[in-house]
């Protein structure tokens, strides 16, 4: 292992530490239908006091998630939803400060793991099957 690798892999651990006592995000597949609470940072100029004043807010994202790309610190995953019958994708880095929390709504059953093609479907052809997991049918 080279030094960035190291140094990289310092780096992760050091993320998962200070996630894991918040909060860690599930494990997800392209598919799978998230809810991304993200930090979203609103400045303005105030003209009475001569200042900048920011203000920061979280906002939901929810969609489908079409696809994860890199591994350790420059993981991210795209997630597709449809607003006012336009479709609109969204990459988030995995490990980014902005990303407040990731749920997962529901899982999908995918045989693919880019999901690209949804982006020319519409209606009943763009939905996915939900997967039953195992873990959750054996404890059921």
């Amino acid at each position: 292992m080279n030094l960035l690798q190291t140094l990289e892999a310092e780096q992760l651990q050091a993320l998962r530490d200070k996630k894991g006592s918040e909060k860690a995000h599930p494990d997800f597949r392209p598919g799978d239908t998230l809810k991304v609470n993200v930090k979203v940072v609103e400045s303005s100029y105030d003209e009475k006091s001569k200042q900048t004043k920011t203000r920061e807010r979280v906002q939901a994202f929810e969609g489908v998630c079409i696809g994860r790309q890199g591994e350790g610190l420059n993981e991210s995953f795209t997630v597709r939803k449809i607003s006012y019958g336009e479709g609109v994708e969204r990459v988030f880095p995995v490990w980014s400060p902005l990303v407040d929390s990731v749920q997962v709504v529901r899982k999908g059953k995918v045989r693919r793991a880019k999901l690209y093609y949804l982006r020319g479907r519409r209606g009943k052809s763009a939905r996915i099957a939900e997967r039953a997991d195992r873990a959750e049918a054996e404890s059921a």
